[in-house]
């Protein structure tokens, strides 16, 4: 149990500091630390991501960070990607999705440090 608090800890504060704690920390947290399932290990990672971005979005807003239109606007987007996201899930394999994460997060890590 304490394993399994802590790993939120840990993304929460990421999550407050980068707003990077889903993805990047729990699906591996999950799949490593907790030996979840890649599958399980998203569709657990999504669960408990909106209780962080909630109360960061709290924080964010009471600070004047967001930019309410574009946050709105990306947000619908994001109700439909997430949609089609979730479908394609269930017919990728495990293997093919480490894969495409490795190679995002390798994207996501050098565009960082370039720009």
């Amino acid at each position: 149990m304490w394993k399994k608090i802590l790993v939120g800890i840990i993304a929460g504060i990421i999550s407050g500091l980068f707003t990077a704690g889903g993805g990047l920390i729990l699906v591996p947290a999950y799949i490593y630390i907790l030996k979840m399932e890649p599958k399980v290990a998203r569709a657990t990672s999504i669960f408990c991501i909106l209780p962080m971005v909630v109360v960061t979005s709290i924080f964010y807003g009471k600070n004047e960070f967001i930019y309410w239109e574009t946050g709105i606007l990306c947000a619908i987007g994001g109700i439909a990607g997430g949609l089609v996201g979730a479908k394609i899930l269930n017919k990728i394999s495990d293997k093919y999705l480490k894969i495409a994460f490795a190679l995002f997060l390798i994207y996501a890590g050098i565009n960082m440090i370039i720009k």
